[in-house]
């Protein structure tokens, strides 16, 4: 898929989701009583308005987004006016918007969830490190082993070996059948709780490939690899058999650069993305891979009912996710915080890296994220109008005096300003390097 095609849906992603967010606090400002003078398509100037009720309708020339017109949205004076309601019923409509986004994200990761999707399977997993003083090591278990069965059953995917051992109590010998050197071998191996990951292990990297021979001032030798790496992708292709490196490799002419993804053997958790020339060879230059046989793509589908468990899943551990992030965000805030143009500079890297279907995954990010946005406590945003509604409400209807409400909407609008510059020089600044998916 071009990147044009891409950035054109990402641009229809985010346009209806704040599209419906402005949908959600039009319906909850009419069942309130509000009265809506207008609700637009896009920003002004008009291009034509079609009046229904007390209500028009427009489309507006600028297709940013949506807006709408609430009467007496600071005067509670003039007659059905947002002002006028009550704190309670007030920060009702100012959440609609950003619950709206909410639930569009929990439908659209639902339907992701429910899309067939393609698995790599094969004749077992290879074995591409070891982690020191786990039972792996203790039971002889090198890189470069493919593990065929684990407890009698046979794994063929990547998180086969990973269901079944889970499934067993820790510190319990399973038996296991590998394959070294074109020889089987049975050996046992004890499980062991991993704190980092929360599950139980047998402490062990797989993978569908490693690199078995580098020859010495080679091309590859000179770039870093070395036996015992694992190359994942080529020129963002995903590596899996001996067909898939060729069709990738061929993607280039002689003379170009190819773009490898690998994982060191001496570091298993680190990622390192490498540039080669390539030379017009059937495969990589100067070296050998070693692989797992029969290694293919699959589809499968998941039930209904689990597609939605995740999707509702994923939506409710969302602001953990957030609160952990945190020590991240103000680490490296250049790499964390992402505006449109580096949300649409992901969704192009995101669709390019894993299909077509990664366009819902990125739309409900989309939309998640503009509720989150519009959720800050900051006016103009919602939250700051649900903040204003929130206290008023606790001092039991008392408004905050208009000099302090028009302050703190100074103050915020300035310091959201001040935010949307500083992302998008950033998102700018990422163009060039990407985020390396």
């Amino acid at each position: 898929m071009s990147v044009a095609v891409i950035i054109i849906l990402f641009i229809v992603a985010l346009f209806v989701a704040m599209c419906l967010h402005e949908l959600g606090h039009f319906i909850a400002a009419k069942r309130a009583g509000v009265k809506v003078e207008e609700f637009g398509i896009g920003i002004p100037p008009r291009l034509f308005g079609i009046k229904r009720g007390e209500t028009i309708y427009s489309l507006n020339a600028i297709p940013i987004g949506a807006f709408v017109k609430a009467a007496g949205e600071n005067d509670p004076t003039v007659p059905r006016s947002l002002a006028g309601k009550g704190p309670w019923t007030r920060l009702g409509i100012y959440a609609a918007g950003p619950l709206v986004n909410i639930f569009l994200a929990f439908i659209l990761l639902s339907a992701f969830f429910a899309l067939p999707y393609s698995v790599i399977a094969g004749d077992g997993l290879m074995v591409r490190a070891v982690v020191e003083n786990y039972p792996a090591e203790e039971a002889g278990i090198e890189p470069g082993d493919i593990i065929l069965k684990v407890d009698g059953q046979p794994v063929y995917r990547q998180g086969d070996m990973q269901n079944i051992v889970n499934s067993i109590e820790e510190g319990t010998e399973i038996p296991l059948l590998l394959l070294r050197n074109g020889e089987e071998i049975q050996t046992t191996v004890k499980t062991k709780f991993d704190p980092k990951q929360e599950q139980l292990v047998i402490g062990v990297y797989t993978c569908w490939n490693i690199v078995s021979q580098v020859e010495e001032g080679s091309p590859a030798y000179e770039a870093g690899i070395r036996v015992g790496d694992y190359i994942y992708s080529i020129n963002g292709q995903q590596i899996y058999n001996e067909e898939s490196i060729s069709s990738a490799v061929h993607s280039v002419e002689e003379g170009e650069e190819i773009n490898l993804v690998l994982l060191p053997s001496s570091d298993p958790e680190e990622i390192e993305e490498i540039s080669l020339i390539y030379d017009g060879s059937e495969t990589l230059p100067g070296m050998e891979l070693q692989w797992v046989d029969g290694v293919h793509f699959e589809q499968e589908r998941l039930p209904v009912w689990r597609a939605v468990y995740l999707g509702a899943r994923d939506i409710i551990y969302m602001p953990v996710l957030i609160i952990e992030a945190i020590p991240q965000i103000i680490e490296s805030p250049d790499t964390a915080l992402v505006g449109p143009i580096g949300a649409g500079q992901l969704t192009v890297e995101m669709v390019r890296s894993s299909g077509f279907s990664s366009i819902l995954f990125m739309a409900s990010i989309i939309s998640l994220g503009l509720a989150i946005f519009n959720f800050l406590p900051i006016p103009p945003l919602d939250g700051g109008g649900m903040l204003v509604a929130f206290i008023e409400g606790c001092r039991r209807g008392r408004r905050l005096s208009p000099r302090t409400v028009r302050l703190a909407y100074t103050i915020g609008t300035a310091f959201l300003i001040g935010l949307v510059i500083l992302v998008t020089f950033m998102d700018i600044w990422r163009l060039p390097r990407g985020f390396g998916i």
